[in-house]
Formats: C-alpha cells, structure tokens, sequence
C-alpha cells in the first residue's frame, strides 16, 4: 500500500469508527471499555490525566540501550512494517524512549497522520551515560524530543529507569521542569519508570507522579524482570491506583520468559483481573507478535 493511499485509508477508518479527538489524547466519542473487555484496542482513560489511550501501547524498546533497541537495529523498513500494521490493527498509544533512539523512526510513520488518532509517551534518560550527556533537566530533552518526533505536544514524559528511592531528590530538577513543562502544556502527564521497589513505592506515593511504569507479571522475582514478588509488586500498584496514579505494566510477559500460551493468558489475567494496570506496554517485534498479542488480550 503506497504512503499516501495508508495514510488517507487509516484517517478514514479513524473517523469512521470515531476515534479522532479534539485534542492530542481525547478521544472523541470513545466510550469507557466495556466492564470485563481487557481488548488491546480499547480506549481507556489513562488514571486521572485526562488522557485516554488504547490499553495496549506498541513498545519501541525491546533490549534497548545506548539509543538503539531490536526494534531500530530491524532497520527502517521493517520499524515501518510493524508500526504500520499496529495502526491499522487499532493500537494508537507509541512507548518510547531516548534510549532507545526511536523518536526518528517514529516521526516517519507519523508525519501527515492526524495528531489527535494516536497518543506518544516517552522517557528522559538522567544519567550520564556514552550515548547522552543529560541537561541535569528537562526543558533541553523536550525540545529535542519534540523536534525528533515532528509535535508540539508529547502526552506522557517520564525519567527513565529509576533505580532507588532517592529518585525525587537526585533528579529534583528534572521533576521540577517537567512539572513546568506539564503547567505549559509542553507535556500532559509526568512520571517514572522504575527498576527498583523502593523507587516504586515512593512513586506511588509522590504527589508529583501522574504516571508510574511499572514491571509486573504473574510470576514476579527478577528471574521474571520484576522488582518484588508479584504479591508485593501488586499490593504498591494498588496503593498506586487508589492514589490517583495512571500504572502502565510493562514486562507483562517476563521480558521474553513467558511465550508460552497459557504463559501470556495467566499474566494477561492476572494484572487486568486484579486491577493492577490502566495499561500496558508489550515489545513486539513484527506484525505477527502484534496479531498474536490482540488475540491473547481478547481472550483474557
């Protein structure tokens, strides 16, 4: 299908079905997910932000590290032909991240689509590191993000892999820009995502978190890329939930452990049946681990 016939077929079938939005994050005329649906393609409101998404969001990040992961190392046709497919199949919420050096992959998919049929969240990296030399902020990286990707506007910005529960005093400044940048509407929401449970459970607390991202599954334990047992990691994401935190899971399939079948349902159930999650976001690598991802999450 040629660029110009995808894109004007996707801005047809959006209106058609409803989903163009007034504004970058509203939906318009979508309605609540009906009560027991977990479909990967329904429009939920992301926690109190304002923001409504689908409850599957396409990961960009799989193994990622020094501003590359397996998704850009497939190399721009292949980025294009799952994004791509993930559109058509109805996914409209992108993760990203500076880490990952998706934002340039992402723009090209999104230049000339309606900016109100998708909703974009990415992450600040606020550690030195060989590929970044952070601001010790936020304002610069937003800039750069915005610019990378094409848009005025980014609905969720978090600060990248928080490793301890210091995290509010030693990246206060990159907290207090991304509040203004939130005052400014720069961004909608703010947040983290965390690779420690006490930097966890401080977030679900933090008045400043709009949004934790948090790793969860049914199996728990770092054998399974979580950060506590599932009983422990459960009991702060519903502490999170009742604080008026948006919780998107990621690592819902154990960071590629759990690809058994009964493996995917079992997780699937067991963050949507307990409440854990408003969302969540799943690395899938081709158009046939998208297709297999929404029927699994169908079924859930």
């Amino acid at each position: 299908m040629s660029e110009f016939t995808r894109r004007q077929f996707l801005r047809t079938s959006l209106a058609g079905a409803g989903l163009l939005a007034t504004a970058p994050g509203l939906i318009r005329g979508a309605e609540a997910a009906p009560a027991g649906s977990f479909k990967g393609t329904d429009i939920v409101d992301l926690g109190k932000t304002g923001i409504k998404v689908t409850r599957l969001a396409q990961g960009t990040g799989y193994n990622g590290y020094n501003h590359t992961s397996a998704h850009t190392r497939q190399g721009k046709e292949a980025f294009d032909r799952l994004l791509h497919h993930s559109l058509d199949r109805g996914i409209r919420f992108i993760d990203m991240a500076d880490l990952y050096g998706s934002h340039p992959f992402v723009k090209e998919i999104i230049k000339g689509l309606p900016r109100d049929s998708y909703s974009l969240l990415t992450k600040i990296w606020p550690r030195k590191a060989e590929w970044v030399t952070p601001s010790g902020g936020a304002k610069q990286e937003l800039d750069r993000f915005r610019q990378e990707l094409g848009v005025d506007q980014i609905e969720v910005c978090l600060m990248h892999c928080m490793t301890n529960d210091k995290w509010p005093v030693e990246f206060a400044r990159v907290c207090d820009e991304l509040a203004e940048l939130k005052d400014k509407k720069v961004v909608r929401a703010v947040g983290v995502s965390c690779h420690d449970f006490g930097a966890m459970k401080v977030a679900s607390e933090d008045p400043w978190v709009d949004v934790l991202f948090a790793r969860v599954n049914y199996r728990g334990g770092k054998e399974y890329s979580c950060d506590a047992s599932a009983e422990e990691v459960a009991g702060v994401l519903k502490t999170a939930r009742r604080n008026g935190k948006a919780v998107i899971g990621m690592k819902i399939f154990g960071a590629g452990k759990l690809t058994k079948p009964e493996e995917k349902d079992a997780s699937l159930k067991y963050v949507f049946s307990h409440g854990l999650v408003d969302a969540i976001t799943i690395g899938m690598l081709n158009p046939e681990e998208v297709d297999d991802t929404l029927k699994h999450m169908a079924e859930a």
